[in-house]
């Protein structure tokens, strides 16, 4: 197992995050710090970093060395950003730090903080073409990408901090100064044509980035607490910066999602969200979670494990990951996986749910058995739960609850569990009866390997107006697996409305042929079996 800490020392702020990477390649992190700093606003009219810049950057760089120790990581990676980069003294502070605590600091360009950043979004979030902006204490980072490729790129020296220095704006801001600092934060932008991309979403990063997505979502009653991959329109935006412009601070104190320590500069930031939009076209924000770190972590995991730098397919990725942290065999869950999904393709006509989907009950088979990490009895609500705050990329929130859902009802339908009002507020009547679908599919593929020795290699669904039908190919008879197929006959007659037949097809020297020569249902010749071990009535 491989310990990785990432420090990132940014204009606002200071955070140190640990990861462990283990020796099937899974990831988790296991350890998160942040220190407010504001180094932007600890800088003299020489433009030199002051002595208090200095004496609290040492004394945070001496705590995360003391956590690094702790959880004896392995290696460092520790990069500083726009403060120390524009500061004269920078490269001095660096060499101190390094002096008294042992952390070198990597002062990286605003290029390749961009580029980092860039790493961080386009491997957690399923947007083909947008714009990245990174908006931190000191900088802002520019990204256009398209085809999942960066096409631009620039950082302005244009932040929360700074920019609230700039105007002095901390407590308030009047109508004429917000019409200066709107001048001048568009007399920047002016000067990249290429941000003009009418309708391409514009995705943020950083801080303030989402403390307003934070603070939409408790003014909306959002029922998940996540921010990535949080989407809202532009009148949405437009309505909450109207109503921050009027406050002051000690106002601004009392909304709910904004901290105390951001509420001196979440004016400037949302100004300069406000000009991104107009100057961008944008009709939608997408929130990050991810971003400078995740890309530092991303580009270190990419070379040491030998695996593309660009995930292909994200949530692909994510779910294995996922699978690999919880499941020691993956065999079973791809078995499985493999079931559910040819009886998905096959019975199409029959159970009318789109094909978009499918990835939803990919997702849930694959990983519908996590949750006996914590217990095996009730182990589905547990996987439910798990699958539910997982950290699975390229689903919406609803789609990551639907998904959870169908692994936590794939033991049997229990409405119960699910009557929080997290998922009641999330999910409607018609996502509920989508999910018992998935659920009775994924619940066959587990009985078609419930001895878990792969007996079922593979099916062939089919579908006529009387009933549908299940050809099971087995190379000898699975009988567990019949017997726990009839759990679920009733189920599926009353959510797909026909019977369902099954037939094993064996190999020739194991084929059971009745005396026309043909093949007994499977099932059929269970139950015989189960009826002639049952004891007889007395005459």
């Amino acid at each position: 197992m491989q310990r990785i800490a990432i420090i990132d020392i940014g204009s606002n702020s200071a955070r140190l995050v640990i990861s462990h990477i283990y020796k099937n390649g899974a990831y988790n992190m296991v350890y998160n710090q942040k220190e407010a700093l504001r180094l932007s606003q600890k800088v003299d009219g020489q433009n030199l970093l002051t002595e208090e810049a200095f004496t609290s950057t040492i004394d945070t760089m001496r705590s995360f060395a003391h956590m690094c120790k702790i959880y004896q990581a392995d290696k460092t990676i520790a990069v500083a950003t726009a403060a120390i980069r524009n500061a004269s003294n920078g490269g001095e502070l660096v060499a101190k730090v390094a002096e008294l605590t042992g952390i070198q600091l990597h002062i990286i360009s605003g290029n390749t903080e961009a580029y980092i950043s860039y790493l961080g979004v386009i491997n957690t979030l399923d947007v083909k073409n947008g714009i990245i902006f990174d908006l931190g204490g000191g900088s802002t980072e520019l990204i256009l990408f398209k085809n999942r490729k960066i096409l631009e790129s620039v950082s302005l020296p244009l932040g929360a901090v700074n920019t609230t220095g700039m105007f002095n704006i901390r407590n308030e801001m009047p109508s004429n100064v917000y019409n200066d600092l709107n001048a001048f934060i568009m007399s920047r932008l002016s000067q990249y044509p290429w941000l003009k991309q009418n309708n391409l979403p514009l995705i943020g990063v950083g801080g303030t980035a989402r403390t307003v997505a934070k603070i939409i979502q408790r003014a909306k009653k959002y029922p998940a607490t996540k921010i990535h991959n949080y989407a809202y329109p532009v009148q949405t935006f437009r309505s909450f910066f109207n109503k921050l412009r009027l406050t002051n601070l000690e106002q601004r104190k009392k909304i709910s999602g904004l901290s105390a320590e951001r509420s001196d500069i979440i004016l400037a930031g949302s100004s300069i969200i406000s000009c991104l939009l107009e100057a961008t076209g944008a009709k939608k924000l997408i929130t990050s979670g991810c971003g400078l770190r995740e890309g530092l972590f991303y580009d270190y995991y990419s070379k040491s494990n030998n695996v593309p730098l660009i995930a292909k397919n994200i949530l692909e990725r994510s779910r294995e990951n996922t699978l690999r942290l919880f499941e020691s065999d993956t065999g079973h869950a791809h078995h499985i996986t493999k079931l559910a999904l040819a009886m998905f393709d096959g019975w199409m006509e029959l159970h009318k749910v789109r094909k978009s989907y499918r990835r939803l009950l990919e997702t849930a088979a694959l990983l519908h058995d996590i949750g006996i990490t914590i217990n095996f009895y009730s182990h589905a609500r547990h996987s439910a739960y798990m699958i539910q705050n997982a950290k699975l990329f390229g689903l919406t929130h609803k789609e990551q609850i639907i998904t959870s859902a169908i692994a936590g009802w794939h033991n049997g339908v229990s409405k119960n569990y699910f009557k929080s009002r997290f998922y009641k507020e999330m999910l409607t009547e018609s996502n509920w009866k989508l999910i018992n679908k998935l659920a009775l599919l994924l619940a066959l593929a587990e009985s078609l390997d419930y001895s878990e020795m792969r007996m079922v290699h593979t099916l062939t669904p089919s579908f006529n107006k009387k009933n549908a039908v299940l050809t099971v190919h087995a190379e000898h008879m699975p009988t567990i697996e019949m017997h726990q197929l009839q759990d679920h006959l009733s189920w599926f007659k009353k959510t797909m409305g026909v019977e369902l037949k099954v037939e094993v097809i064996q190999d020739p020297e194991d084929m059971l042929v009745d005396d026309e020569g043909e093949s007994d249902s499977a099932l059929d010749r269970l139950l015989q079996e189960l009826d002639a071990d049952k004891p007889q009535k007395q005459a």
